[in-house]
């Protein structure tokens, strides 16, 4: 039986941080993955830049049955500390659109970081390691663990924190393992769910959308009272984007997005001025001093009109205005986990403290990032929770 302070199930974003922060209290700390990689997620992210954090980050920014649960943890380390870390180490970034901060060079030198942190405090990840069982005990928790070599191990632990994850991008080792532990202990999982995905579409939609791919605008999109302002792009299964990522958060089957294609600008209005002002030029050249020529032309086939725009009826020129600015459709679906960038619900924070991670009745078990229901926007929010609630349960555990 091999004996250690605390135990963190998971190497990503939130592992790491948990691992440090424990181990700076002295704690003598093991950190395992069932991955063969280390922090894959962190690896692919931004482009291969890593959007780390961003500097705009408050409680609005996520999403939670409890929408106040995530503040404590924000509060205790905030998007400032992480960037005080990462120039500490030297590492240069840039901000981008929204305060999103990236790495200059590549997303490795963020993993690099928290390795060298976590060397700092004697944490050494130990991947390719498999949990066969979890169990409670009267002194913490007896976890049997399957190495790479195939031999097993029992571990006993004071404190045993879940950090693996959700179900997004299962080709980097995404699994439901953080979701069964806490039914086991009997914690309530709230629905999980793609998010931060691409929609897709079928029939005709889905036929533009495939003609369209390529294109690229900046858009509001709206659903059930939420709007986002950022691009879209249009492509072969659908819509993707900044602007669509963020909605599909929110959207649900059955509902209905409006996208205005030509934000802060009337569209039905010039239409009907250029059409005042002579109308010798076609719709569809007047449409592409606004929108993509593609998708200008794409939005006068639909509507059905041709020729100069002089010789359009003012009713169906206000119709095409409409389709730009108001432009209503039902997604068929989202491309799944399968794309998305992280899983919307998790571990139900009611059985959670906010200040400090730990399961209320169940002392030492510690649940923190992506596996919990607290999921942040598009834009660098989603790692600050991992940071923020990997701090907090480091301080505990």
């Amino acid at each position: 039986m091999q004996l250690c302070d605390v135990l963190i199930i998971g190497a990503g974003a939130a592992g790491l941080m948990c691992a440090i922060e424990a181990g700076k209290r002295g704690r003598a700390v093991r950190l395992v993955d069932h991955s063969a990689k280390l922090a894959e997620k962190i690896r692919i992210s931004g482009g291969g830049r890593c959007n780390f954090t961003n500097i705009h980050t408050a409680p609005e920014n996520f999403i939670s049955a409890n929408p106040h649960f995530c503040k404590s943890a924000l509060k205790q380390f905030t998007q400032g500390d992480f960037v005080a870390m990462v120039q500490r180490h030297g590492i240069s970034y840039h901000e981008k659109a929204l305060g999103q901060l990236f790495c200059d060079h590549r997303s490795q030198d963020i993993i690099d970081m928290l390795v060298a942190e976590a060397a700092a405090v004697g944490v050494t990840p130990e991947l390719e390691t498999a949990i066969s069982s979890v169990e409670k005990t009267g002194a913490g928790f007896r976890i049997r663990i399957q190495k790479p070599s195939g031999a097993e191990e029992e571990v006993s632990c004071a404190s045993l924190v879940i950090a693996t994850g959700g179900l997004s991008i299962p080709k980097i080792g995404a699994s439901k393992f953080g979701y069964d532990v806490a039914r086991q202990f009997g914690l309530n999982i709230i629905e999980t769910r793609a998010a931060l995905v691409p929609l897709t579409f079928q029939s005709e939609i889905l036929e533009r959308c495939k003609a369209l791919s390529g294109v690229s605008l900046d858009t509001i999109v709206h659903c059930r009272k939420m709007h986002f302002s950022e691009a879209m792009l249009f492509t072969h299964r659908g819509l993707s984007g900044p602007s669509i990522l963020q909605i599909s958060s929110y959207w649900r089957e059955g509902q209905t997005i409006e996208i205005d294609m030509a934000p802060s600008t009337d569209v039905a209005a010039i239409l009907l001025e250029a059409k005042r002002q002579g109308g010798r030029q076609n719709v569809d050249t007047v449409l592409a001093e606004i929108l993509p020529k593609r998708l200008a032309q794409d939005l006068c086939l639909w509507q059905g009109l041709s020729g100069r725009i002089g010789e359009i009826a003012n009713a169906r020129l206000t119709a095409l205005g409409d389709a730009v600015n108001r432009w209503q459709l039902m997604p068929a679906g989202s491309e799944g986990y399968r794309t998305a960038e992280v899983t919307l619900g998790g571990v139900d924070t009611r059985a959670l403290s906010s200040k400090t991670m730990q399961v209320k009745n169940m002392p030492g078990l510690f649940f923190i990032g992506e596996v919990v229901d607290v999921t942040g926007h598009l834009g660098g929010y989603n790692f600050q929770w991992a940071w923020s609630s990997g701090f907090v349960a480091g301080q505990h555990a």
